[in-house]
C-alpha cells in the first residue's frame, strides 16, 4: 500500500491542546468492525462495552523528562536534545571529568550546525559531547554527571516530551501530572511519549470495570522512535520501525494464554499493548518475556491475539494509523476494507466535533 493513501485532513482547531478533566469525560467513538456501524459516547460509558472475563491489557511504562535544553559550550547556542534510549557504549574518554559518572545515549538533536566533537553544558553538573551521527539521523552523545545519578539530575533539568503539536512555550506542572498514566509505574520508567490510550483511565473507572468482572492486567513498553517516527517511504513495507523496550510478566502471560482457550476476548489498550501482544504471539512459542521489537503492522496483518482495542485518533500517515487500519479490516479479504472503515469513522469524527492526537478523545473498535 502506499504512503499517501493513509492522509486525510484535519482543521488545526481539533487537534487538542489541552486534555479535558476529568480524564474520563473525554469522548469515546464505537467502531463496530462487523458492520462498520458507529456510536457516540464518553469514555466513562467504556464498561457497558465490556463483557465478564474479557482481560483488559494496559501498558505500565511511566514517561520520563526526556527534553533537554543546553547550550554550546564555544557559541552559547541554544540545543533542544531529545532523549531517547541508553546504549551501552562508554562515553569518549576526552569527556570524562574527575569524579564524574558517563553514559551514552541515542539522542534527537534540534538546531543548526550540529556536529561531533560539539560540547553541550546542560547545567553545572551535567555536560554532553556530541559523539556521532547515525544512519537513522539521530545522534550519539556521550553525557558526564558530577554528584548524584543521571536520573535525579535528569528529573530536575528536563522537561516533559509534550509532542510538537501541543503547542507551548513550556510544559506546565498540570502537563507533567497529564501526560502520564494513572498506573504508570516508576519501576518502567522509560518511555519519551505516553501511551495515550491509557490517559482517559481513572483510579474510578477502572473500579467500575474490575466491578463487572473484567480484569486489568500491565505489561511494558517504552515508547521511542518506534512509536512516533513518520514514514517517508511511499512504499509503506519499505518502512524500518525502530526497536522499542518490551517486558511481560510470566503470570500476566498466563492469564492471557488461558483467556485466550476459554474463547475471552483480549482487549488492548493502545497500539503499544496490541504491538506487545502480537509480537509475543508471533513467536513458535512463548518465551519472549522480554526484548526489543521492531514489528510493524499495517493493512494485511492478521492478529493472533488482540479482539478489541481502545485508542485515541492518530496522525495522518502514521504507523499507528497502519495499525488501526489493519484492526478494523480484519476479517476481510480486500486490504483497503480496514483503511476504508477508519477513514470513514475519522471524517465523522471529525464532522462531530471530536479532539484528535495526545490529550484528544477515544475510539473503540470492537
Amino acid at each position: 500500500m502506499r504512503l499517501s493513501e493513509f492522509f486525510y485532513k484535519l482543521p488545526k482547531e481539533l487537534v487538542a491542546q489541552k486534555p479535558v478533566s476529568p480524564r474520563d469525560h473525554s469522548r469515546l467513538l464505537v467502531l463496530d468492525r462487523a458492520g462498520g456501524h458507529l456510536e457516540h459516547r464518553h469514555f466513562f460509558d467504556l464498561p457497558k462495552y465490556l463483557r465478564r472475563g474479557d482481560l483488559l491489557v494496559l501498558n505500565d511504562t511511566k514517561v520520563f523528562p526526556a527534553r533537554l535544553i543546553g547550550k554550546k559550550e564555544k557559541t552559547g547556542g541554544k540545543v533542544e536534545v531529545f532523549l531517547l534510549k541508553k546504549t551501552d557504549l562508554t562515553p569518549a574518554l576526552s569527556l570524562q571529568r574527575r569524579g564524574s559518572k558517563g553514559e551514552v545515549w541515542q539522542c534527537l538533536v534540534g538546531g543548526k550546525h550540529r556536529q561531533a566533537e560539539q560540547q553541550i553544558i546542560f547545567s553545572k553538573k551535567l555536560q554532553g559531547k556530541i559523539l556521532l551521527r547515525q544512519l537513522d539521523g539521530t545522534w550519539l552523545i556521550g553525557f558526564n554527571l558530577i554528584g548524584k545519578s543521571f536520573w535525579t539530575e535528569i528529573n530536575q533539568i528536563g522537561e516533559v516530551p509534550l509532542p510538537p503539536y501541543i503547542k507551548r512555550n513550556k510544559p506546565s506542572k498540570a502537563d507533567e501530572a497529564r501526560y502520564q498514566t494513572v498506573y504508570a509505574d516508576e519501576k518502567h520508567l522509560g518511555s519519551v511519549a505516553a501511551p495515550t490510550a491509557g490517559l482517559h483511565f481513572t483510579p474510578g473507572i477502572l473500579k467500575k470495570i474490575k466491578a463487572v468482572g473484567v480484569e486489568p492486567v500491565y505489561l511494558t513498553l517504552h515508547v521511542g522512535l518506534g512509536t512516533f517516527l513518520p514514514v517517508k517511504t511511499e512504499n509503506i513495507k519499505k518502512h524500518k520501525m525502530h526497536a522499542e523496550w518490551y517486558e511481560i510478566n510470566k503470570a500476566v502471560l498466563a492469564r492471557i494464554v488461558k483467556a485466550k482457550k476459554a474463547g475471552r476476548r483480549i482487549i488492548a489498550v493502545g497500539t503499544t499493548s496490541a504491538r506487545v501482544l502480537e509480537t509475543v504471539f508471533s513467536k513458535k512459542s512463548l518465551h519472549g518475556l522480554s526484548g526489543w521489537t521492531d514489528i510493524f503492522i499495517y493493512p494485511g496483518y492478521k492478529f493472533k491475539t488482540v479482539d478489541a482495542l481502545v485508542t485515541n485518533f492518530h496522525l495522518p500517515e502514521s504507523t499507528l494509523l497502519m495499525l488501526v487500519s489493519a484492526f478494523a479490516g480484519q476479517a476481510e479479504k480486500n486490504k483497503s476494507a480496514g483503511l476504508n472503515k477508519i477513514k470513514k469513522t475519522y471524517r465523522e469524527a471529525v464532522k462531530k466535533g471530536y479532539r484528535f492526537f495526545s490529550f484528544g478523545d477515544a475510539m473503540l473498535i470492537k
